[in-house]
């Protein structure tokens, strides 16, 4: 009898171990992904349907309240607005999936390629080092199913990566931009 409790217990350790050290394991897979220009790779850690439906529900968000009341009440206010919507909302659809994001990798690669790669020592044709995102970030829990990554943007604004429990995996689901406190 001591053994079998012993051995739950043991599980049970183990299992907790498991999911605290799980966001952190997903953030070393994100790194990697991202270093290694790997998409498939990309999306056993990052649930793009509900990334996409997070942005762009902020960036709606932010259109509508950026518009402010005048716009919403007219009719060729309200127009624009669902314009503005069906474009921000076409343009997250194409960035956020496993191909968008590796297009965005590959540019990023043909700008090297056709700046020169900006000293000339180096070889312009050879891929560079993929930029980490999640560099210098500050960790979190915000629950026991919530976990955020939170770094600063070049001005100095907080950009926070949500990622969520689901199950035992974990996976990036929201990325929190700063918005609210644009520079005008």
């Amino acid at each position: 009898m001591k053994k079998i409790m012993a051995l739950a217990l043991l599980l049970g350790v183990l299992l907790l171990g498991y999911l605290v050290a799980g966001p952190f394991l997903a953030v070393k897979g994100i790194r990697d992904a991202i270093r290694a220009q790997d998409t498939a790779a990309l999306t056993t850690h990052v649930d793009f349907p509900t990334l996409r439906a997070n942005l762009k529900a902020q960036l709606d968000d932010y259109v509508v309240r950026k518009a402010g009341a005048e716009a919403q009440s007219n009719l060729l206010g309200a127009l624009a607005l669902r314009i503005a919507s069906g474009v921000t909302g076409g343009t997250v659809d194409a960035m956020v999936t496993p191909a968008g994001l590796g297009a965005v990798l590959e540019g990023r690669n043909l700008w090297h390629r056709a700046s020169g790669g900006g000293i000339s020592d180096s070889d312009s044709y050879a891929n560079q080092p993929a930029p980490d995102p999640l560099k210098d970030a500050r960790y979190g829990f915000e629950s026991t199913s919530r976990f955020t990554a939170t770094v600063a943007s070049d001005d100095g604004r907080p950009v926070t990566f949500v990622i969520a429990r689901d199950g035992l995996r974990w996976k990036l689901s929201d990325i929190r931009l700063p918005l609210e406190d644009a520079p005008r």
